[in-house]
């Protein structure tokens, strides 16, 4: 029998799970299937933890989830085709929720099936090799402290790629007084409340962790972006620089010249694509991008037809994107999708990578990324969603963020899955400072 190991659930790893799960109960034969997860439970992310650093076994913690995360995105633009918001909450929902909300959602659709004995959890994985027939896949029981040594047919890379920072180091930061931090520590805003914050950075984390620490009663905030500003209409108390120079002391010193007393610097400089498992052959070597090199269909290792990797792109679409990424993977493990020659794998990366190279703007960038979902959506059994729905969405929330970046999460959206339309939050976000889910459920105007 086919034996097949998917490393890490995190949602592309439930994707993989659900999607054997679907064919299953289709009465197909599936593969015998091991997954290892390195944390206490699944949900990768999404699954809040207070640690930072390492966790009790030595482990390094994978989780960025900060306290009081709330969706950047609409929920809509990220619903799962066979399982819809309205389903898991039986009414329609706001469209922006927080996490503590969106991880009962992720969840709600895997706990229904058998899927968790599949899953090992606390069980890192320590070394994948592959011998010309198959994988040698090294794990680590942490409870236990035992390493174990299986075989493999297939290995499913689903470890995400937003839980190893990128670090970088500036002049005067040895002898900075203040508190530096990456944003894969930040948890909660109200550390910074009275605070001269710095947030390094220019995309999605950057954003949110200087409107995070202005909502939660920062001094200031100053944001300083390398090659571009982020260009929102900030509120009073955070403004856009161009990117520090260096340390002084207390005082940041910015490559036009601003000075800026600072209490505290938070790194939003990205992360890496880390595969210290992997050897060096089957290794993914990519920076944050729409379409990485050696991916065929973003999906299958081009060097290795049984290795696939899920949710190695930068990302508008998620979720969504992430299940057909998986029922794609799952086809091809179950011969049910046959791979081309090594030269057609070849033109058809090339023709993705050149796309994505000649774009310019998010607007083209949200299409060229619907358009690749729409292709994997296509060649599976994937329940029909309404992706041109999505695509319209994504342009609109830009649009929003653009007129006002404190006020783009109180619009409202229509589901692609089941047409309904979310109520608007009984309580605007700057001010929503209660994000528990009991409190963002009733929908009662407050």
């Amino acid at each position: 029998m086919t034996k097949v190991a998917i490393i890490g659930t995190g949602p592309c790893g439930l994707s993989m799970l659900r999607s054997f799960e679907q064919a299953e109960k289709k009465g197909e034969k599936i593969p015998e299937i091991v997954c290892f997860e390195k944390q206490e439970d699944w949900g990768g992310l999404w699954n809040y933890s207070w640690r930072t650093g390492s966790d009790q076994y030595g482990d390094s913690v994978p989780n960025s989830m900060y306290r009081y995360l709330w969706s950047n995105g609409p929920k809509e633009c990220l619903e799962f085709a066979d399982y819809s918001f309205d389903e898991h909450f039986g009414k329609p929902i706001p469209s922006f929720p927080p996490r503590e909300v969106l991880y009962d959602y992720i969840l709600g659709r895997v706990k229904k099936g058998n899927i968790k004995n599949k899953v090992r959890f606390n069980n890192s994985v320590t070394n994948v090799t592959y011998n010309g027939k198959n994988f040698e896949v090294t794990s680590r029981d942490k409870k236990n402290d035992k390493n174990l040594k299986e075989n493999f047919d297939y290995v499913v890379i689903s470890t995400g790629h937003f839980s190893v920072p990128f670090i970088p180091e500036y002049a005067g930061m040895k002898s900075f007084p203040g508190r530096i931090l990456h944003s894969h520590d930040f948890r909660d805003a109200e550390e910074f409340r009275g605070k001269n914050v710095i947030v390094l950075g220019s995309s999605y984390s950057a954003e949110d962790i200087a409107l995070q620490c202005h909502k939660y009663g920062a001094k200031s905030v100053t944001i300083g972006y390398r090659h571009n500003p982020m260009g929102f209409k900030w509120p009073i108390g955070v403004k856009e620089v161009h990117y520090l120079d260096r340390i002084d002391g207390n005082k940041a010193i910015f490559k036009d010249g601003h000075k800026q007393e600072a209490d505290a610097i938070i790194l939003c400089c990205g992360y890496l694509h880390h595969f210290p498992f992997l050897t060096e052959d089957l290794k993914l070597k990519t920076r944050n991008r729409l379409y990485p090199p050696k991916l065929y269909k973003g999906v299958v290792w081009q060097n290795n037809h049984n290795l696939l990797y899920l949710g190695m792109q930068d990302q508008f679409h998620t979720f969504n994107m992430f299940d057909c990424q998986a029922w794609f993977a799952r086809d091809v493990i179950m011969n049910k999708i046959k791979i081309p020659n090594d030269s057609e794998i070849e033109k058809d990366i090339n023709k993705w990578v050149a796309m994505e190279e000649k774009l310019e703007n998010p607007d083209q960038m949200i299409d060229f990324q619907t358009e690749y979902t729409k292709e994997l959506h296509d060649l599976s059994d994937y329940p029909k969603i309404d992706f041109e729905l999505i695509r319209k969405h994504f342009k609109e929330w830009e649009h929003h963020k653009m007129e006002d970046i404190m006020t783009y999460r109180n619009k409202s959206f229509s589901s692609p899955v089941t047409g309904s339309v979310a109520p608007i939050h009984h309580t605007p976000w700057a001010s929503a400072m209660d994000d528990s889910s009991k409190t963002f459920l009733n929908q009662s105007k407050k």
